[in-house]
């Protein structure tokens, strides 16, 4: 498991290593063996959410465009609106994430420059990565895919 912190001085490393390397020891997806994700995966994933969040922070679509992909499925859980108690699912669709993100911090007021986005990259495979960021809004959990050597998030729950 690798933690990244992108808020504060020091970067924060928590893995299983091997031999000594710095990338993350993981299961390859098509056997049974141990493997060392290559650095360049663990970058591509770091990068796609990168993309996701501050895509969202600084007001740049195009950063969502970049780190999700179209067929995103985003699953919230939250209080609904009737009774106050309630819990109810909210979803998002690719588009309406595309949306959110060309308005949600027009002013500033949502997050400021130096907001949370601190990451945890659980696993990365040979097609799949999975991944948790705490953000502004809170904690995400996501899946995420590799498709023609592009990674992109493919599924998250915000809890």
């Amino acid at each position: 498991m690798v933690v990244i912190r992108t808020k504060g001085i020091l970067s924060v490393l928590f893995a299983s290593l091997w031999l000594g390397s710095l990338t993350p020891q993981v299961w390859a997806q098509d056997s049974a063996r141990a493997y060392v994700a290559p650095e360049e995966d663990v970058k591509a994933v770091r990068q796609a959410v990168l993309d996701y969040v501050e895509g969202l922070y600084f007001v740049d679509s195009s950063r969502i465009e970049r780190g999700v992909s179209p067929g995103l499925a985003k699953l919230g859980v939250g209080r609904g609106s009737e009774p106050p108690s309630s819990v109810t699912d909210h979803r998002m669709s690719y588009a309406k994430l595309l949306d959110l993100a060309a308005n949600w911090n027009k002013d500033g007021s949502e997050a400021p420059p130096d907001a949370v986005k601190d990451m945890i990259i659980y696993e990365v495979l040979d097609y799949t990565a999975s991944v948790k960021l705490i953000a502004s809004w809170g904690i995400d959990y996501m899946h995420l895919a590799k498709y023609d050597s592009t990674c992109v998030i493919a599924r998250s729950a915000l809890v």
